[in-house]
């Protein structure tokens, strides 16, 4: 048995494992938004309300995922127009904000630590979970129904996102190293949505049944 078997179909949708991978990410999912508490608390009293579902990026990336592997553990036999259009749009969800949120976060940590913060076993935990996201949401993304034009509304989600976060001062707290370096983050993170978008589009692309 080669390597390859891990990423092979037969391993990826075996049953147990794909239970295991749903509850792993509904567990990090609810984690993800207990982090984010004092955050939504800040936003809830300093900033108008409808922006409270731009603050929690990365669980709400996970949320679409976990959201995904239902669709492979009970597949519809014959969904309607409006449910597959939901499905494909949630999985392009999946796929992109995975991608982007898995990679900007570890991305963040190691430019704060490269300036200076220090980093804990929380850090190291944040970076194999976010790491995990982002190569999870590419490696299923042949299993999915999803395609360019969802990936291309999910782009524009991610858009909206960041021009909320850093219009409105939303965005994911930072550490302190970093505070005066916004307008780089901020770039980068535009410009993530943007490789993160052409990552999904290249892995649908090229999937194989």
């Amino acid at each position: 048995m080669g390597i390859s078997f891990f990423w092979s179909k037969g391993f990826l949708l075996n049953r147990s494992f794909l239970w295991l991978l749903f509850i792993c990410n509904l567990l990090g999912t609810i984690y993800g938004y207990i982090w984010y508490d004092s955050q939504l608390q800040w936003t809830a009293v300093n900033k108008p309300l409808w922006t409270l579902p731009f603050v929690p990026d990365s669980p709400t990336a996970s949320l679409f995922f976990t959201m995904s592997l239902l669709y492979l553990l009970f597949p519809i036999t014959k969904p309607t127009r409006i449910a597959n259009m939901a499905r494909v749009i949630v999985e392009a969800l999946a796929v992109v904000t995975s991608v982007k949120y898995g990679i900007w976060a570890v991305s963040m940590i190691i430019a704060g630590a490269a300036q200076g913060d220090v980093l804990n076993w929380t850090h190291y935990m944040l970076i194999v979970s976010h790491l995990a996201m982002a190569v999870e949401a590419l490696l299923y993304v042949r299993f999915m129904k999803t395609g360019t034009a969802a990936f291309a509304v999910a782009l524009g989600w991610l858009l909206i996102n960041d021009t909320v976060d850093y219009t409105l001062n939303v965005n994911p707290w930072l550490p302190d190293e970093l505070e005066d370096d916004r307008a780089a983050v901020e770039l980068f993170t535009y410009g993530l949505s943007l490789a993160s978008f052409a990552a999904a589009w290249l892995a649908g692309r090229f999937r194989k049944s």
